[in-house]
């Protein structure tokens, strides 16, 4: 099974913290935060993994990610295709055919990729997005209809589901995705507007690291859960 694998983002937010680096290579914990991604694809059974990056980047992803037991394979964009034109160029390298993996370099979770992958197939759909609940960055006050305040509740689990940036695409859908652009813009509202894309609830963990304090907060869980460590197999 291959995967498609998201590394262009210039981690501008994390500024300093980035250490100059493509976010998806900013340590977290002492490894590249897409190291973390790869380890568990591999533990799903992918042997290949395709890395949209920026031209001229490709060697420092393969010496990051390289010896997971994974083959990494970096396809360097000449110029800024937006995340849908990053996605349709690495699929144009896959050696396979049928449903792959696609997924940001610069996210956490802890999905079940084969349970996903199977839903996908399960249900017919074009493309399959993972989908996750976040909370409120601020305390929410329980108003009534007549104005009368009945509570408060911190930081409470919204109850909207957001795209999670993990996903289950087809054939269909990667021959729709876009040269240049945003896929999340064009094809997925498409696909969704005719009945063809598929949500896949995701309560487990899910950490965006976007700001030196996602940053923070991202190495203190992984400092809390050893077993997430990448394992390297070879070198």
């Amino acid at each position: 099974m291959e995967a498609l694998l998201l590394a262009g983002g210039k981690a501008e937010r994390l500024g300093e913290a980035a250490q100059g680096l493509p976010k998806p290579l900013v340590p977290v914990a002492g490894f590249p935060l897409a190291e973390y991604t790869v380890a568990r694809l591999v533990d799903a059974g992918v042997t290949r993994v395709l890395v949209a990056c920026r031209a001229g980047q490709e060697d420092a992803f393969v010496n990051a990610l390289g010896g997971l037991g994974a083959e990494v394979q970096p396809v360097g964009e000449p110029e800024p295709l937006g995340r849908g034109g990053g996605l349709r160029l690495a699929a144009s390298h896959r050696a396979e055919s049928g449903p792959v993996l696609a997924l940001n370099g610069d996210e956490l979770l802890d999905v079940d990729f084969r349970a996903l992958v199977g839903e996908h197939e399960r249900s017919g759909a074009a493309a399959t997005i993972v989908c996750a609940q976040v909370r409120s960055p601020f305390g929410v006050v329980d108003l009534e209809e007549d104005g009368r305040v009945s509570g408060f509740r911190e930081a409470p689990l919204l109850d909207d589901w957001v795209n999670s940036g993990v996903y289950v695409l087809g054939e269909e859908a990667l021959s729709r995705l876009p040269e240049r652009g945003d896929h999340e813009q064009s094809t997925f509202p498409d696909l969704a507007a005719e009945g063809k894309l598929r949500g896949y609830r995701h309560t487990g963990v899910w950490l965006t690291v976007n700001t030196p304090k996602d940053l923070r907060r991202a190495e203190e869980w992984m400092g809390e859960h050893p077993e997430w460590r990448p394992r390297r197999v070879n070198t």
